[in-house]
């Protein structure tokens, strides 16, 4: 070493230089170390809405105690043992705990190391489910490991107000009347529905306004579609939106009663801040009766037309649903698809029950498109209300399966064949996708569904808000809800023999308010306008359609 003009001086001037390094490095990481656990225990309490715990200070103060140690000199570039208080066996197996299998303690350029500091903040973080109040997923995939950016989660999971909703209708005030149903099918066969007058006593406290943003029930499906996109798993993606396009369907379950026909101009907000949705809808055509609905989320918007067709056969009502529904996500990605046939059974006898049937195809204008199929009613089926389906990428190559029941839950399988898997048998290798809500703890004798009860609410704050189209001013609808039967009766009597003004209206150049149909035979689209209206009370163009002639 002599030989080569090397002693012992430069070697120990050599290992001073890099413990010098490896000191301001280390300073440097612990530094970068206590700020991310600062955003993360920042991060979590804005999911959570509350404050941080004493317990989770007091793992935030352990975790910072692992990094409490120096270097030493001994030994040529070693380090020296963590000097904390704990045992040494239990800083060994807490690192081990800290360490994948794959990742060992190495050395790093300091110029290399921290030449980019500045965007660590925004790398990916690979985050556990564990930690479920982070990434609030389903606990039947617990365990599994989840790429999440930290700055996109930001953005896109905001903490929704929480807001009360009522939980029950109002008692009726009167008791209800029987109708003579018999008499109603003799006289009604063949008909469209939509132009039966039917008693009160057949409606619910609805309308089909409403209706229209039931269907939105499980939009939070949509959010997590927007999320899937973003971090780029486009197959998750049109999963959610099938299962969403589903989810529609299980309210429908139990529910006998007709909602309200809207009147032409007839309209209706959903304000739900706590879903992070906003929806409109207005009634748009009398004949053909048209419905246009526009609703925005996170990261997402939704719109349609729909044209109900209905034929009442007797024993049974067949309702044809005519229209194209459309999804929009801001990053251009869009997906339509049409609803499926309802019939509803045994009018006359048996248990009066409803079914949906028929193939719904959801288009993509990207990567991936979908295709479901609802069962057929079969009075000898054991496992009813079927719903199975595929995912196919833009070669024809199926590359999942969807399967379950439009009442109560939807499952994937990836690159498997759903029509080999019996529906209600478990598969390791099936994932839950959406699941029904529990039913409401006040049942009505309308089978509403909690998020039903909570869509005619009508405050006396939001009373001032409205315009005088809303439906939540229909005087019919309003008193079927308080259980003022005969009033209910009277008023829908009234407003039907108003409602035959309509076609005149419509023949005479009436045109909606809020929406714009795109070409003669398009969709209508939503043009803007009826927020900033409600936020400055000008309802000039609203006409009050439930009043007196």
């Amino acid at each position: 070493m002599r030989d080569a003009g090397i002693n012992e001086g430069l070697i120990r001037d050599c290992e001073q230089i890099m413990q010098t390094e490896f000191s301001e490095t280390y300073r440097q990481l612990k530094l970068h170390y206590e700020e991310q656990l600062d955003f993360i225990g920042s991060y979590q309490q804005r999911l959570e809405g509350v404050h941080v715990e004493d317990g989770t200070t007091t793992i935030h103060d352990e975790s910072l105690q692992l990094m409490k140690n120096e270097f030493s000199s001994s030994g040529h570039g070693k380090f020296s043992e963590y000097s904390t208080t704990e045992s040494s066996d239990d800083v060994e197996k807490q690192e081990l705990e800290e360490l994948s299998d794959e990742e060992e303690p190495c050395f790093f350029d300091t110029k290399e190391s921290f030449s980019d500091l500045s965007v660590i903040g925004a790398s990916p973080v690979m985050v556990t489910e564990h930690t479920d109040e982070i990434c609030s997923i389903e606990d039947h995939t617990v365990g599994r490991e989840m790429m999440i950016d930290v700055e996109t989660n930001i953005k896109h999971f905001p903490k929704f107000p929480e807001v009360k909703r009522r939980k029950k209708l109002p008692d009726p005030v009167e008791k209800e009347k029987g109708v003579s149903l018999w008499s109603m099918i003799r006289d009604n066969v063949g008909k469209d529905l939509t132009r039966v007058c039917l008693p009160v006593y057949f409606n619910e406290p609805l309308s089909s306004l409403q209706k229209c943003f039931e269907d939105l029930e499980y939009s939070h499906l949509l959010d997590k579609a927007y999320e899937s996109g973003v971090m780029g798993n486009s197959l998750m993606r049109i999963m959610n939106v099938a299962a969403f396009a589903v989810s529609g369907y299980a309210s429908s379950d139990g529910r006998l009663c007709k909602p309200f026909n809207p009147l032409l101009g007839e309209t209706y907000e959903a304000d739900y801040p706590e879903k992070g949705v906003r929806f409109f809808s207005e009634k748009v055509s009398h004949h053909p009766m048209l419905i246009a609905c526009h609703c925005e989320g996170k990261g997402w918007k939704f719109w349609g037309d729909s044209n109900l067709k209905s034929k009442f056969w007797g024993q049974s009502i067949q309702l044809d649903p005519v229209g194209v529904l459309t999804l929009e996500f801001d990053d251009g990605e869009v997906f339509q698809w049409n609803k499926v046939t309802t019939t509803i059974y045994n009018l006359i006898l048996g248990k009066v029950h409803c079914d949906h049937h028929g193939t719904m195809s959801i288009r993509g204008n990207r990567q991936y498109s979908c295709k479901l199929k609802f069962k057929d009613h079969s009075l000898l089926d054991r496992n009813p209300r079927q719903v199975q389906g595929s995912v196919e990428d833009g070669m024809g190559v199926k590359v999942a399966s969807l399967l379950g029941k439009w009442d109560d839950h939807m499952y994937f399988i990836k690159g498997e064949d759903a029509s080999k898997i019996k529906v209600g048998i478990a598969s390791p290798d099936a994932t839950l996708l959406w699941k029904k809500s529990d039913p409401p703890a006040n049942p009505t004798r309308y089978n509403l569904t909690s998020f039903a009860i909570t869509l005619n609410e009508l405050t006396p704050r939001l009373h001032e808000k409205l315009p005088a189209t809303d439906s939540r001013l229909r005087p019919d609808q309003r008193y079927l809800e308080n259980g003022e039967y005969e009033k209910a009766n009277e008023e829908k009597l009234r407003l039907e023999k108003r409602q035959r003004m309509s076609t005149k209206l419509q023949e005479d150049g009436w045109k909606p308010r809020w929406f714009r149909r795109d070409g003669e035979q398009g969709t209508y689209r939503y043009v803007g306008g009826y927020w900033e209206c409600r936020e400055q009370n000008q309802w000039e163009g609203c006409p009050n359609i439930f009043g007196d002639l």
